[in-house]
């Protein structure tokens, strides 16, 4: 079986290690943070002696360290080894970290986790791109790892990483939010349960009718934020997502788009 290796044992790299060791894999680690005394998960002390011998490298270490830690890895991978960056990042960022294997025998992965990894562990579904990724799908075939790789170069998975993250991080704001207002007014239960009804059902049907139906009733909608924003104010709740719907609101009742039958 393939030898993998994780840099950064934090709950997500953490949860790949034993995903990998539980597939049978041989799985080294290192994080000068986190010691794990897990069964079949062999830690070590450097960075170089944990993935010398990896066919594949993992790293979880954080978008502030992941620049430092590809410097130090990259060199010491052994030839056709593949370094996959799990971390998020922009896209030219990720680029920044695939030029480290030129000229170098390892080949370079930009990996991005597309749903919380406490939820599926190793089977959290992964997009890769770049000089990699096919390695990489290989490497982990024999393992519940779900790759699915991308055309085209190492910044191609971030980038659809990062415009997911403007709905899911987007999402997440608006729903703190409304709670936080709704436990002020004493409405918590009745509006988590108006949330999920939205969101359950016809997921397409709903993403088409939120869009095409801002644009149709942009004017009225922009006066209903407006009172939305303003009600917030007056119980001591944030309204930053309310404000940042009224701004998009009156935006489309200025351009607003002709041609929209539908609500």
């Amino acid at each position: 079986m393939p030898r993998v290796t994780i840099l950064g044992l934090g709950e997500a790299g953490l949860l790949f290690a034993k995903g990998f060791r539980d597939a049978g894999f041989a799985v080294d680690g290192f994080d000068p943070f986190v010691s794990t005394a897990e069964p079949g998960i062999r830690q070590h002390d450097s960075i170089q002696d944990a993935v010398e011998k990896a066919d594949a490298v993992l790293s979880f270490v954080g978008a502030r360290a992941a620049l430092e830690v590809a410097r130090q890895a990259i060199p010491a991978m052994n030839a056709t080894a593949v370094f996959a960056d799990c971390n998020t990042g922009a896209p030219d960022a990720k680029r920044e970290l695939a030029a480290l294997t030129d000229g170098s025998a390892a080949v370079f992965a930009d990996v991005a986790v597309l749903a919380p990894v406490p939820r599926s562990g190793v089977a959290t579904p992964l997009l890769a791109s770049g000089s990699g990724a096919q390695t990489l799908a290989e490497v982990v075939a024999d393992s519940p790892a779900d790759v699915t790789v991308l055309d085209g170069l190492a910044g191609a998975a971030a980038e659809r990483k990062l415009l997911r993250s403007v709905f899911m991080k987007g999402l997440a704001a608006v729903v703190i939010e409304g709670l936080e207002a709704a436990r002020l007014a004493g409405h918590e239960d009745w509006l988590l349960q108006q949330m999920a009804d939205e969101l359950s059902g016809d997921g397409v049907a709903l993403v088409e009718r939120l869009e095409a139906g801002s644009k149709q009733h942009a004017v009225r909608r922009a006066h209903e934020t407006a009172d939305a924003r303003d009600y917030l104010a007056s119980i001591g709740a944030h309204a930053w997502s309310t404000e940042a719907a009224h701004a998009w609101l009156t935006d489309l009742s200025e351009h607003n788009t002709k041609g929209i039958t539908h609500d």
